[in-house]
C-alpha cells in the first residue's frame, strides 16, 4: 500500500478528542446501569427468607408433648417386656398345677406362681394406665395451649364484662385496680373463711420473669375457681368490680395450675 492510499484512508478516520473519549465512557457506563441493577436485584431476591422466631407457647408446647410421646414410647417397649413375663408366668403356673396334681409339689409352689402371675398381670395393668395417662396429657396441653392463644389473641373487652371457657374465666372490671388494694380482697376473706388469703405470688415473680410477663400489678391465689372458697372470692371479686382471670388448669406459659389472677391480664413484654 502506497503512501498516498495510507494518507487517504487516515484522513478519512475520526479520532475522537479527550472530552468525546469522556463524553463516550460516560454513555457506555449509563448502559451498563440497568444490567447492574437488575443484577443486584436478583441476587436480593435469590437469599432466602429469613425464618421468624418460633413462638414461645409453641415451642413450650411442642417440648412437652416431645417428651411425653417419649415417655409413652419407653412404656411401649417396657409394656411388651412385661406382657412377655405374663406368658411366662402362666406357663410356669400350668407346669407346677400339672406337677401338683402327681404330687411332685405343694402347694405352696402353685401359690407362689400365681403370686408371681399376679405380680405380672399388675405390671400391665400399671404401665397401660400410664400410657393412658400420657395420651391424655398431650390431649390437655392441646387444649391448653389452645386455650392460651385465645388469651392472647382476645379482642378487648368491654368494662364489666364476663367471658367464661372450658380453662379459663376472664372477668374485666370497670373499676380502677392497683396492687395496694389487695388488703380490701385479704380482709374480705380473713372475714369470711377465717384464715388469711392464700397468696402465692405478690406482684412480679420469678415465673413471670422467665415468662416475661408484666406480673407486677397483680397477684396469684392459690384457690380453685370452682371450689366453695374460690366461687366466693370471685363473687366478692365481681361484686367490687376487680378485674381477674382464673384458671381452671395449667396453660404452658401463661399458667402453672388453677388459681385467680387478680388484676388486669399480665402482658407479655
Amino acid at each position: 500500500m502506497n503512501a498516498s492510499i495510507v494518507g487517504s484512508l487516515r484522513s478519512r478516520l475520526v479520532i475522537p478528542t479527550a472530552p468525546s473519549a469522556l463524553i463516550i465512557g460516560a454513555l457506555l457506563m449509563l448502559n451498563c446501569l440497568p444490567a447492574a441493577a437488575q443484577k443486584r436485584m436478583s441476587t436480593t431476591k435469590a437469599k432466602p427468607a429469613q425464618v421468624k422466631p418460633v413462638n414461645e407457647l409453641a415451642r413450650l408446647r411442642d417440648e412437652f408433648i416431645k417428651a411425653t410421646e417419649d415417655y409413652k414410647a419407653s412404656l411401649e417397649k417396657l409394656l411388651a417386656s412385661y406382657e412377655k413375663d405374663v406368658a411366662k408366668a402362666e406357663t410356669r403356673l400350668s407346669q407346677t398345677r400339672e406337677l401338683f396334681a402327681q404330687g411332685l409339689v405343694s402347694k405352696n409352689d402353685v401359690a407362689a406362681n400365681e403370686r408371681l402371675l399376679a405380680e405380672a398381670n399388675d405390671r400391665v395393668t400399671e404401665t397401660k394406665q400410664r400410657m393412658n395417662s400420657a395420651d391424655a396429657q398431650i390431649a390437655d396441653t392441646l387444649v391448653e395451649a389452645e386455650a392460651a392463644k385465645s388469651i392472647a389473641k382476645s379482642k378487648p373487652m368491654a368494662k364489666g364484662s364476663l367471658l367464661r371457657t372450658a380453662a379459663y374465666i376472664r372477668y374485666n372490671g370497670g373499676a380502677p385496680w392497683a396492687l395496694t388494694d389487695a388488703w380490701k380482697v385479704q380482709r374480705f376473706f380473713l372475714d369470711a373463711f377465717k384464715k388469711p388469703l392464700p397468696i402465692a405470688v405478690f406482684g412480679q415473680g420469678s415465673i413471670h420473669d422467665r415468662w416475661r410477663l408484666d406480673h407486677h400489678n397483680s397477684m396469684d391465689v392459690s384457690l380453685h375457681p370452682d371450689g366453695a372458697e374460690g366461687e366466693a372470692l370471685l363473687t366478692f371479686l365481681r361484686s367490687n368490680g376487680i378485674p381477674f382471670l382464673a384458671f381452671r388448669a395449667a396453660i404452658p406459659g401463661t399458667a402453672t395450675g388453677p388459681h385467680i389472677h387478680i388484676g388486669r391480664p399480665s402482658h407479655r413484654y
